[in-house]
């Protein structure tokens, strides 16, 4: 009995943390720098770099910059080589979160990696994008 609860413990905890994987920042990674041109000279913009496991779920690397000059430039540090995605959207009222109209449709102008513009949410596969050791520069639309 004591080594079936041992098994299923053991089995459990691999499964959690295996499902828990974050995307791993170390000094000598490269950087992810994002420029979003903003309509207005207002607000925050707020983006999260993603992996595969932590897309449109919470997780993932946040970093948020304020709008100056109608662009916010955000820049990811000591980002490992791998496949990301990123998401953000423009906070115009402060309240650091993103907004929903009571009918689901987002009350606040949001963006995706490869500018993925569709009918619902983004999707990982159209979002992701490669790193490598060099530096990497993207524009998102809002």
């Amino acid at each position: 009995m004591k080594t079936i609860i041992a098994t299923l413990v053991f089995a459990v905890s691999t499964f959690v943390l295996s499902a828990q994987t974050e995307i791993k920042t170390e000094t000598n990674g490269t950087t992810v720098t994002v420029t979003v041109p903003v309509p207005s000279n207002k607000g925050t913009v707020y983006a999260v770099l993603h992996s595969e496991n932590t897309f449109m779920k919470d997780g993932g690397v946040e970093v948020n910059s304020d709008v100056k000059d109608a662009i916010a430039t955000i820049t990811f540090e000591n980002v490992t080589p791998g496949t990301y995605a990123v998401l953000l959207f423009l906070d115009t009222n402060g309240n650091k979160k993103m907004d929903f109209e009571p009918n689901g449709m987002p009350a606040e102008m949001y963006g995706a990696s490869n500018n993925v513009m569709s009918f619902g949410p983004p999707m990982w596969s159209d979002a992701k994008f490669e790193v490598a050791n060099e530096p990497v520069a993207i524009e998102i639309r809002l």
